[in-house]
């Protein structure tokens, strides 16, 4: 789209360039800490002199494979992740040196006992709870995870580390905001669509640095599109907020139908969206305690109650102006599917606007269905 600044196709294709920089991290010596979650405390492995980086599980490619040691009715996001491992697949699966895990739901869980038979895996043992007891829980995984990756790379991991990774972290979760809300426009100057392609690329841009500077370039140039009235997007356009699963296998088939058919996607209320944006950790706090407090608030639906998400997605619909909502709830995943009922009483009676949920998986054989149920929600919205 002509309104876009030449930076959005390096964030467009940061998965597939992506895989030659982190060749390049392997040639030159470095380490590289595969992560499957926003859980995961990303500063801690900064911390010890490694590169995170986000696991494919994108597509249906391995699932055959994976359904040859795993059920067939399990999350296709399990199935995908742990196929990309059989297989070899998965240029970011093959570099990393270890792989972090967290015990977000059963299968996963039950997933990793086979994933460590294939690579080095380390297991987050995620509190389903917020309180102070789950809190010295996860400060103890959180310990647990740096003297795994201080044994693992023969490095110490001191509290001035922590202290500046967290301000660096901080930095880009600052940043990564600013371009989001960009949906808060009135007509939004990007699409739904190059906004999840962005924040998707931006797990697996190796240069932060870089990174920041193009995004900030990046906001000022879309900012001016608003401000000049240059964007395609009309005003008029049906403003949705996508929740529920993460989206990274199906977004093709839902947020790119929605757009197409005339509305435009501004809040992503999922763990690749604003989900793990919206708090930065504390700097004047212990790190490690900072860290375990930021990232236990997470508000993912293996969280019992999960308040935290109720409270966001009221305030998304607000602050983005939303016209209606699209829950995502990916095959077998039980948290999200037994959550849908409380959003929907959000959505319709509390703020009373519509509300729709698809069930689907990484296949495309629901893509038409889909897109004649989105088109069906649209004109409901008129």
């Amino acid at each position: 789209m002509n309104n876009l600044p030449k930076d959005f196709e390096i964030f467009s294709d940061a998965r597939r360039q992506g895989f030659l920089k982190a060749k390049e991290i392997k040639d030159r010596g470095e380490n590289m800490v595969g992560v499957f979650c926003t859980y995961t405390p990303k500063e801690v492995i900064y911390a010890a002199g490694a590169h995170p980086v986000s696991l494919c599980a994108s597509n249906d490619e391995t699932i055959p494979e994976a359904e040859k040691h795993l059920p067939k009715n399990l999350c296709p996001l399990i199935k995908a992740s742990y196929g990309f491992a059989l297989t070899d697949k998965c240029p970011y699966m093959y570099f990393s040196d270890l792989v972090v895990g967290e015990t977000t739901c059963d299968g996963k869980k039950k997933m990793y006992e086979l994933l460590g038979e294939i690579k080095d895996t380390h297991i987050m043992n995620l509190p389903n709870m917020k309180n102070e007891e789950s809190l010295e829980l996860w400060k103890k995984e959180i310990e647990k995870l740096i003297t795994k990756l201080e044994n693992k790379f023969n490095v110490e991991i001191t509290e001035e580390k922590l202290k500046e990774n967290i301000k660096f972290c901080n930095e880009e979760r600052k940043i990564l905001k600013e371009f989001y809300s960009l949906g808060k426009l009135v007509p939004p100057p990007i699409s739904g669509y190059e906004i999840y392609k962005v924040l998707e690329g931006a797990n697996f841009t190796f240069d932060k640095k870089e990174q920041n500077e193009r995004l900030t370039k990046m906001i000022e140039h879309l900012k001016e599109v608003h401000k000049n009235n240059e964007g395609p997007i009309s005003k008029n356009a049906p403003r949705i907020l996508i929740t529920g699963c993460p989206i990274g296998g199906v977004y093709e088939k839902v947020v790119k139908p929605l757009e197409e058919l005339g509305g435009v996607v501004v809040a992503f209320e999922n763990c690749s969206g604003i989900k793990n944006l919206e708090e930065l950790v504390d700097e004047s706090e212990t790190p490690i305690t900072a860290l375990a407090k930021k990232y236990l608030n997470i508000p993912c639906s293996v969280m019992s109650p999960n308040k935290g998400r109720e409270e966001i997605l009221k305030n998304l619909i607000d602050e983005y102006q939303i016209d209606g909502v699209v829950e995502v709830v990916l095959q077998a995943c039980h948290t999200y599917a037994v959550e849908s009922y409380n959003i929907r009483k959000i959505v319709t009676k509390d703020k009373e606007i519509p509300y729709i949920a698809l069930e689907t998986d990484y296949s495309q054989t629901d893509f038409g269905q889909i897109k004649i149920r989105m088109e069906a929600f649209l004109e409901l919205l008129g």
